[in-house]
């Protein structure tokens, strides 16, 4: 429906003055008080707690920096927001081979890249994201506990304009991005009158976890006969090939392998806007304590595999993975199994529900996990392009997931 002349004015009035909050800005999460974050954050995700964001600093990605912000109405700090400036080359955008989403590709190569640099080698562009590119949720901004966020909204989106522009220093910033709202996150919206628009992504798939599971057993036992006999394969296949399962107490001596395998996985993604680092596990399994496990399957003592688990809230996520190609290749069915761990650990750890991520749908559909629809909100600083960029990118194709029930029909998932 057309928007009325007075609401684009209002909007337009709204991105052209102050929003009357006040601001803390830090380059170092240490920079910030540290009582007040933690108030702002305790019901929060762990990706905005102070030792994760920490971690991220001391060993996350090279092209990655992370500026703060702490918003305050008056005296009263109403919201957290953790960011992040991500430098990006053409290569890590790479494209899927699809008509649309190749387009939609070359035309955010031309949006992050400044005019003036000719050369493919020198092609280096800048984009400011409210949240964590190392992970996948709504991890950028937490809102004080009694504080309707919808109020708020108009801070967060002067926070991000004074990051943008206080950054130019080094370098131009083309492009901003929210990640990653959900229809719990209604209050998102506001967005829409600061240019932001939506673009909706892969969907995330979520596991819910009944209260009658007490142990994996649990898991099994809810499945049908034929998939419950899939999963026992599984494990007969790869105890016949000699392969065991266990949990690392400790990641930095194996840091270097896991890094192996992570790459053979990351490494076949299309579009890799940051790469990790071989000591950013071990620091977040160092961070995180008891809400991080890492489970690894090895051959002949050689680690084959690996899965990590961090849980958040009522939430556990299956967080990094990876295996090796040759083995899978091969006939083992490393990914498979590896992906049944995260489950064990979110009925241990009591969860509510398991994230798995927006990759691999259908053997995650395969797990009993649904869909949960995800979408980035994105606002380029040139209006011209900032047009084109919402009509290219909304007509980008996403995969669906298919519909799945691997449960016997008296179970409620």
């Amino acid at each position: 429906m057309p928007r009325s002349l007075r609401a684009v004015h209002r909007d337009h009035q709204a991105r052209s003055r102050p929003s009357g909050f006040g601001f803390a800005f830090a380059d170092r999460i240490s920079y910030l008080d540290a009582g007040t974050w933690d108030t702002l954050t305790r019901d929060s995700t762990i990706y905005l707690s102070r030792g994760v964001l920490g971690a991220i600093e001391a060993h996350g990605p090279e092209n990655v920096s992370p500026p703060y912000a702490m918003i305050f109405r008056a005296d009263e700090p109403v919201a957290a927001m953790a960011t992040q400036l991500v430098t990006i080359t053409p290569a890590r955008l790479g494209h899927t081979g699809k008509l649309d989403a190749h387009r939609a590709t070359r035309l955010l190569k031309r949006a992050l890249t400044p005019m003036a640099r000719r050369t493919e080698s020198r092609l280096r562009g800048r984009m400011l994201v409210g949240g964590n590119l190392l992970s996948w949720g709504f991890h950028g901004v937490a809102f004080a506990p009694a504080v309707d966020p919808a109020s708020v909204w108009a801070g967060v989106a002067e926070a991000l304009y004074r990051i943008r522009r206080a950054e130019r220093l080094a370098g131009q910033t083309n492009i901003v991005m929210v990640k990653d709202a959900t229809d719990a996150h209604p209050h998102i919206d506001e967005l829409r009158r600061y240019s932001y628009r939506p673009v909706e992504t892969e969907p995330n798939m979520v596991l819910e976890i009944p209260p009658a599971w007490r142990s994996y057993d649990d898991y099994l036992n809810a499945l049908d006969a034929k998939r419950r006999s899939s999963v026992r394969s599984i494990g007969k296949k790869l105890a016949a090939a000699g392969c065991t399962v266990e949990r690392l107490s400790s990641l930095d001596a194996d840091a270097n392998r896991l890094h192996e395998l992570y790459l053979s996985v990351h490494e076949r993604a299309s579009i890799r806007l940051v790469t990790l680092p071989p000591a950013f596990l071990p620091a977040l399994a160092r961070a995180a304590g008891d809400a991080f496990r890492c489970t690894v399957i090895r051959r002949a003592g050689a680690i084959v595999g690996f899965v990590t688990s961090v849980r958040d809230g009522d939430t556990a996520v299956a967080y990094y993975v990876g295996f090796d190609r040759a083995e899978a290749e091969s006939g083992l069915p490393l990914y498979l199994r590896l992906l049944h761990a995260p489950i064990a650990d979110a009925i241990d750890w009591r969860c509510a529900r398991l994230s798995l991520g927006r990759t691999a749908l259908e053997p995650k559909a395969g797990l009993g996990a649904r869909p949960e629809p995800m979408a980035i909100w994105l606002r380029h600083r040139v209006p011209a392009i900032n047009w084109m960029l919402r009509g290219v990118l909304g007509a980008v194709p996403h995969a669906e997931a298919p519909e799945r029930n691997p449960f016997k029909s008296t179970t409620s998932s």
